[in-house]
């Protein structure tokens, strides 16, 4: 009986172990064919996303014959060639490191602005007493429904600031009375119907105010705000209004003559160059002939798309999905707004189709873009051995709260790729910039980058750096020379308002 009983017990145990043995054997399995499942998905994403060199020189060459399209086309029509709106900016000539005296600027942001002040000292003492203050605009001014209550909320710190900061007074000769005015995210380039109609070559739109004002160009908007500064009692005058690049630009021209092009890589992207004023077609800039023989060019290089840019069923779906659909292409791949974005519609699926993260996939992993660029950084720049980081984004964002080593490795991944992409595609855009001014081969050309992914994504701008190499190789890459912008916009506005100052002084003494 006890020999019966034993034998029962050690067949029960090992029925027991057995079926613990099936289930954890099923178990594995079930989770290698999602691992497998989820790398299929991430080999066909890396595959799509490629970007060889030769594609790269592609895009390079499309966005330069883009460039002269779009130059080439009269400022009433719209190329068929070319994606881009190249807009001559509203200043006469460019900073020759020779500038001196007090002036001001003003960054316009998309809910706040910056003020600064600084004292030019020529080559030899370049900029001193730099002064900035950052101030929100209130809620009444966000919901303003004309940029005239903007202007005059603007006008009325500035007078305060200047107030604060009015420079040396003895110096009477050598302190500006000029304002540069650079614009990040509140106005974007503008197609109008008839652009050659008093000067709406330079036309603009306001995007982050609940303006509704008309289409305006930039000397409307000059009028505007040199009203507003006169209705406060600011005795200056406005003589420069461009956007980000822009000023980044004029400030890189400041430090180096050698300076021909700048680029914002951050929430949002856009670039801005120097253009031989003769080969501009006169329509599309009304100002006098620049004494230099150059003049700067805004490109609204995210609207930039031609067939070799490597578009996966995540970015046509993003796209599709957007406020803008069809539009601005480039930005959708290589800016901050939407990098995250990608990452988490590839998880997304992954999440759905391979429970990589579990059974139950989680509302925050289908919020659009609750993963931001910094965020996406973050995790992509883990050294940590388990990846901890990326442990932690995925609890406090996506509320996924167990992981496994792989999937984590995997989320790495996935944010490898995209950023991979974005950043060997902005320096291919570089490339053709510098190629549509021929100055590749024997020239040397300095391109200042401003924005938080260039300046605080290291893995981003490392791929930037290493993949203009592996395009111009040993020879030429010493060409093209990148650096950090020189203070940002905010002080390529005072740089520009010592020009504009000084070129329209010549013209009234003319």
């Amino acid at each position: 009986m006890v020999r019966r009983e034993v034998v029962v017990a050690v067949l029960t145990t090992a029925a027991a172990i057995v079926a613990a043995t099936t289930v954890l054997w099923r178990l594995q399995g079930r989770r290698q064919r999602q691992r497998e499942r989820a790398q299929r998905i991430l080999r066909k994403f890396a595959r799509e996303s490629a970007t060889p060199v030769p594609l790269l020189w592609r895009v390079a060459d499309a966005l330069a014959s883009n460039m002269d399209a779009s130059l080439s086309t009269s400022t009433d029509q719209k190329s068929s060639n070319s994606t881009l709106n190249m807009l001559v900016a509203s200043v006469d000539s460019l900073p020759t490191g020779e500038e001196e005296g007090i002036y001001y600027g003003v960054n316009l942001k998309s809910k706040d602005f910056l003020l600064l002040s600084a004292r030019l000292g020529g080559k030899k003492t370049p900029i001193s007493d730099l002064h900035r203050q950052e101030i929100s605009f209130p809620s009444h001014v966000l919901s303003s429904t004309t940029s005239q209550e903007v202007f005059d909320f603007v006008a009325s710190k500035v007078a305060e600031f200047v107030a604060g900061y009015p420079g040396d007074k003895t110096e009477n000769s050598k302190v500006g009375k000029g304002l540069g005015f650079t614009i990040s995210y509140p106005v974007g380039h503008a197609a109008t119907e008839d652009n050659s109609a008093s000067g709406r070559n330079t036309a603009i739109k306001w995007k982050s105010f609940l303006v509704d004002d008309p289409v305006q160009d930039q000397k409307q908007l000059l009028g505007e705000i040199n009203s507003a500064l006169k209705k406060h009692g600011v005795d200056m005058q406005t003589f420069a209004l461009v956007i980000d690049p822009a000023g980044d630009l004029a400030g890189g021209r400041y430090y180096s003559q050698d300076c021909v092009a700048a680029v914002t890589l951050g929430t949002g992207t856009s670039a801005a160059y120097t253009e031989l004023a003769e080969s501009v077609p006169r329509p599309r800039w009304l100002g006098v002939w620049p004494k230099s023989g150059e003049i700067l060019v805004t490109m609204g290089w995210g609207n930039f798309s031609c067939s070799d840019l490597p578009i996966t069923e995540f970015d046509s779906c993003l796209d599709a999905e957007s406020s803008n659909p069809g539009s601005q292409i480039f930005e959708k791949l290589i800016s901050g707004t939407y990098l995250g974005e990608t990452v988490r519609r590839v998880l997304l699926k992954m999440a759905q189709e391979t429970l990589i993260f579990g059974k139950k996939v989680s509302d925050e992993l289908k919020t659009p873009y609750v993963l931001s660029s910094s965020d996406m950084a973050a995790m992509h720049q883990d050294t940590s051995e388990d990846r901890e980081v990326v442990a932690e984004k995925l609890v406090n964002i996506f509320k996924i709260t167990d992981t496994t080593s792989t999937a984590r490795e995997i989320v790495a991944e996935v944010c490898d790729i995209v950023a991979e992409r974005g950043a060997r595609l902005a320096a291919a855009g570089i490339v053709g910039i510098i190629k549509k001014l021929k100055r590749i081969n024997d020239r040397k050309s300095i391109v200042t980058i401003e924005g938080e992914l260039y300046e605080h994504y290291r893995v981003f701008r490392n791929y930037l750096h290493s993949s203009m190499w592996e395009m111009l190789g040993k020879e030429l890459s010493d060409n093209i020379v990148i650096e950090h912008s020189h203070g940002g916009s905010g002080s390529g506005a005072i740089f520009l308002a010592a020009t504009q100052q000084a070129a329209q002084s010549t013209v009234d003494n003319e």
